[in-house]
């Protein structure tokens, strides 16, 4: 015991090893969890991203506080918005939709515009979540400081599209995004809701694919101002040519609009960038044509319409389902109209009446 300080080993006291979880992370939190809606407000005025991402993550949350914090915020945000061209995106699986976006996104960002993308994403049916992830599809535009991506899933809703895509359209505006596109996952229906939410409606097809002019694509060709062949490079370009004069026939045969746009049909690359300043400036010109004929704001009031009743339709069915006595007598009149018992119109009468 006497000899135990005459060992030649020594044990060094060492250096403390740090916490692996930052000791300030939950001051942090307490503190992000404690934004007003002046922080909210404030903070997206000026341009913040991390606010912004916030503050459509209310609008997307389906817990009542959240909803009503995101409809104060709107509603102040509200004033600030209105101010961009409001773009739809939509395409045939295999269009390209995603490379597209990111060409002519970049395109656009070197013009010295603000954009923001809205990308509608298939949800996955486990997790609810988004399946393919657009900022990983448009790794370039997503590391723009001049662009914004917000992937949200579409939560089976109609087409991927509803209300809370709208709202996320005013904040990005309020934020000072001058142009917005809202990419849809290109499944059909989803075309008449984001049609009804923004100002240009630019259609994606492939060429070479056989299915030119397939009557299935006419209600959404109808919808259409911009038609864009993708993938007109190498040796498709040929085909795209033939592609784009075969739609620019067909789009002729539709009774011109009342925006009074005459419908165009172009060609473009996203690999070799070819075209994209030709659809730029076809946005452009139709924007120009509409706001000088006043179509623009007339459609835009129209929209504001329609959102009006959607939102009550959306309101009054959500509070019917999540009305207690429904909720207790529902089973019972399903079971009933399973059984033959009674109609299913005698049933929904019964239990609109309670």
């Amino acid at each position: 015991m006497e000899n135990k300080h005459d060992s030649a080993l020594t044990v060094n006291a060492g250096i403390a090893q740090p916490p692996q979880v930052n000791p300030n992370v939950r001051a942090h939190l307490r503190k992000a969890r404690t934004l007003s809606v002046d922080d909210y407000v404030e903070g997206i005025l000026s341009g913040s991203r991390m606010i912004l991402g916030r503050a459509i993550t209310l609008v997307e949350s389906l817990l009542p506080e959240h909803r009503e914090l995101a409809q104060q915020i709107i509603e102040r945000c509200l004033p600030h918005s209105g101010k961009s061209i409001r773009i739809g995106i939509t395409g045939v699986p295999g269009a390209g939709k995603s490379t597209f976006i990111e060409a002519i996104g970049s395109y656009i960002t070197g013009l010295n515009n603000q954009l923001a993308v809205l990308a509608i994403d298939p949800s996955s049916e486990r997790s609810k979540g988004s399946i393919l992830g657009d900022k990983t599809r448009m790794e370039t535009l997503a590391n723009d400081p001049n662009a914004f991506i917000r992937p949200s899933p579409s939560a089976g809703s109609l087409g991927g599209v509803a209300r809370k895509t709208r709202e996320s359209i005013i904040l990005c505006e309020a934020a000072g995004f001058n142009v917005i596109f809202v990419e849809t996952v290109g499944v059909g229906q989803s075309e008449t809701q984001v049609h009804s939410m923004v100002d240009c409606f630019l259609l994606l097809m492939l060429s070479g694919a056989g299915d030119e002019l397939q009557g299935i694509k006419r209600g959404i060709m109808e919808m259409s101002d911009i038609l864009a062949i993708t993938k007109a490079d190498g040796e498709n370009t040929q085909k795209a040519l033939s592609a784009k004069i075969q739609y620019q026939s067909a789009l002729n045969l539709f009774p011109l609009p009342e925006s009074r746009w005459k419908p165009v049909s172009l060609t473009c690359s996203s690999v070799e960038k070819t075209g994209l300043t030709e659809v730029w400036k076809n946005v452009l010109d139709y924007v120009t044509l509409t706001k000088n004929n006043d179509f623009f704001e007339r459609k835009r009031s129209e929209q504001n319409k329609h959102w009006l009743y959607e939102t009550i339709n959306e309101t009054l069915r959500e509070r019917f389902y999540t009305n207690p006595e429904i909720i207790r007598l529902l089973p019972d009149f399903e079971q009933q109209v399973l059984d033959g018992k009674i109609s299913s119109f005698a049933a929904a009468r019964e239990l609109l009446n309670n």
